[in-house]
């Protein structure tokens, strides 16, 4: 089985699979709004060696890799695509993981099973009742004490116009064809604190998720090669990319990636 045709939505065309698959197809492994770096200090944060860990939509993997390394007493993951479950399934096996074929709001898990939870960038994916309804099962999953990490799309600043926010997230869910609804820092924060959550560490770095310096850090130069030799072969892949670059640019003032850490209350 080639890796095209390994991950999720393969079966659907470029021009309408979703935007983060189509990245993948790409070749790129890393799709987080705010990059590798702001992904490994959000897990510095959250402080998760010897602990038992849960992390929503792993997707490729990536984050699953890093997380298994880094000497935690378990992993299980929770991932509506089955390739998505088969994929991070061979990552995290090795080291005593396992992955799970569930709804991120719903994941049958045990209550109080987990001291982390992991989620990186599908709330931004969801709209209001359903980001609530997720936010809502981290809580339910993690021991008193126990942290909710995220990294997502954010805007900025926080005070942005509602004219433009909305005509930026219309932009955003036609180009990636994935209903996005990225939030401003203090609407973010206000979706963990309603659901009980206390907020204790924030960081942010550029989404520059299609830059040239960005790919080369996350990707490294073979990645990148990967990249650039995928997008010459096939003309479908490198317009939708295209597309995808020109919408990030035009909005690049406004979008920023987010990372929080939030804490379920002790008593």
């Amino acid at each position: 089985m080639g890796y095209a045709s390994s991950l999720p939505q393969s079966d659907r065309s470029t021009s309408t699979a979703a935007g983060h698959w189509v990245l993948a197809r790409a070749g790129k492994r890393v799709l987080r709004p705010g990059g590798l770096k702001l992904t490994k200090r959000m897990l510095t944060a959250a402080d998760m060696q010897g602990k038992q860990i849960i992390e929503f939509a792993p997707g490729l993997g990536r984050t699953a890799q890093l997380i298994v390394t880094e000497g935690v007493s378990s992993y299980v993951g929770v991932d509506q695509d089955p390739a998505a479950v088969a994929r991070v399934e061979a990552i995290v096996k090795p080291h005593g993981g396992t992955v799970i074929n569930a709804k991120a709001q719903d994941t049958g898990l045990s209550g109080e099973s987990a001291e982390v939870v992991v989620g990186e960038a599908m709330l931004t994916m969801q709209g209001e009742k359903a980001k609530a309804e997720i936010v809502a099962e981290a809580f339910r999953l993690l021991k008193p004490g126990g942290c909710y990490a995220i990294h997502e799309l954010g805007l900025t600043p926080n005070d942005i116009d509602p004219e433009l926010a909305d005509g930026l997230r219309k932009q955003l869910a036609r180009t990636i064809r994935v209903n996005a609804r990225p939030l401003t820092e203090n609407e973010w924060r206000a979706v963990l604190t309603n659901a009980g959550f206390e907020v204790e560490w924030i960081s942010f770095a550029p989404m520059a998720l299609l830059s040239p310096r960005r790919n080369l850090a996350d990707e490294g130069l073979l990645g990148v090669v990967r990249i650039i030799r995928n997008l010459i072969r096939d003309k479908d892949l490198r317009a939708r990319v295209l597309q995808m670059r020109s919408t990030f640019n035009k909005y690049r003032d406004h979008l920023t990636g987010i990372a929080i850490v939030a804490k379920k209350p002790s008593n």
